[in-house]
């Protein structure tokens, strides 16, 4: 039986933190091996590593969760909508430049504080919106694309922040009683599925690699191969159950503005696997991005009366 979930935004804030360490390591992960995988091939294993210990776990903590699921119409859509995300986005990365295609995902935080504000009816104080936009400014400071990186491909970065800002809403409302790890189940089950299905059309079809690494043949797997594979499970693992943590234990407009911390994180990421060292304008982003967190939380106490 399912108690009713209840606010717990210093919680809700550690969860998304985490879940955006967490993102933010696998897709460097994906970065450094992306001359070894096509995507498929890590949406397939990746849910195959993750999935028997998701299982294991809800068997033995929340049987419940697997009989009776909550609202599993709901949590299927929520599941889809965040893997057309990815591959929106990445279908975008062989047309854009990285910092292009970051930039305009991470309007996102925008997205989730409009339709909290149209579909759920939350009311975002001035605070909140200035706590958005200084993250947005910060995220600007440390990728500063320029205008000629932008083309039509942009778009497809500002579908895949439609949808997880929507799949987070859906989080909220519609799957705000299910167990964390079995919506993490569920995604990962459709990312198997997505990625089986995709495999078996390219192999069908004699595909080639004409748009990256989305079409091909896969890999010969390799002991090191094997490695980052289960490292790459582990990261969507912490990123898809801390998320959906965060966003059921808090309103997603102040959630929202701790999805900046993504891109710091990925500064620190670039760091420690490529040696890119920031600079003092992509430490000042940071900062932004630190102060817009704290200035979201300052409107969560607010809200809440503390």
């Amino acid at each position: 039986m399912s108690t009713t979930r209840t606010d717990n935004l210093p919680l809700a804030v550690m969860a998304i933190v985490i879940s955006v360490l967490g993102l933010s390591l696998g897709d460097a992960l994906i970065k450094l091996t992306s001359g070894s995988f096509v995507l498929w091939q890590i949406f397939v294993l990746r849910s195959l590593v993750v999935l028997p210990w998701l299982l294991i776990y809800l068997a033995l903590r929340v049987p419940g969760a697997l009989r009776h699921p909550a609202a599993p119409g709901w949590t299927t859509l929520r599941s889809m909508m965040l893997v057309l995300m990815w591959i929106a986005y990445y279908l975008a990365l062989p047309n854009l430049t990285i910092a292009a295609a970051a930039a305009s995902f991470y309007t996102l935080p925008i997205f989730i504080t409009l339709f909290s504000a149209l579909l759920i009816g939350d009311r975002i104080r001035a605070l909140g919106w200035i706590a958005v936009g200084l993250g947005f400014f910060g995220v600007v400071l440390i990728l500063r694309p320029g205008v000629g990186d932008f083309n039509l491909y942009a778009l497809l970065p500002l579908l895949s922040a439609v949808l997880y800002a929507l799949s987070m809403i859906l989080t909220r409302t519609k799957c705000r009683e299910a167990d964390p790890i079995y919506l993490s189940l569920a995604l990962n089950l459709s990312f198997l599925v997505v990625g089986v299905i995709a495999t078996l059309t390219i192999t069908t079809f004699g595909l080639g690699r004409e748009i990256g690494y989305l079409l091909g043949p896969w890999s010969v797997m390799t002991p090191e191969n094997w490695l980052a594979m289960a490292l790459m499970g582990a990261a969507i693992l912490v990123g898809s159950v801390g998320a959906a943590i965060a966003y059921q234990k808090g309103s997603p407009a102040i959630i929202g503005s701790f999805d900046f911390a993504y891109v710091g994180f990925a500064v620190i990421w670039g760091l420690v696997f490529f040696g890119h060292i920031p600079d003092a304008i992509t430490l000042a982003g940071i900062a932004l991005i630190v102060l817009a967190g704290l200035l979201s939380m300052r409107q969560g106490q607010a809200s809440s009366g503390v």
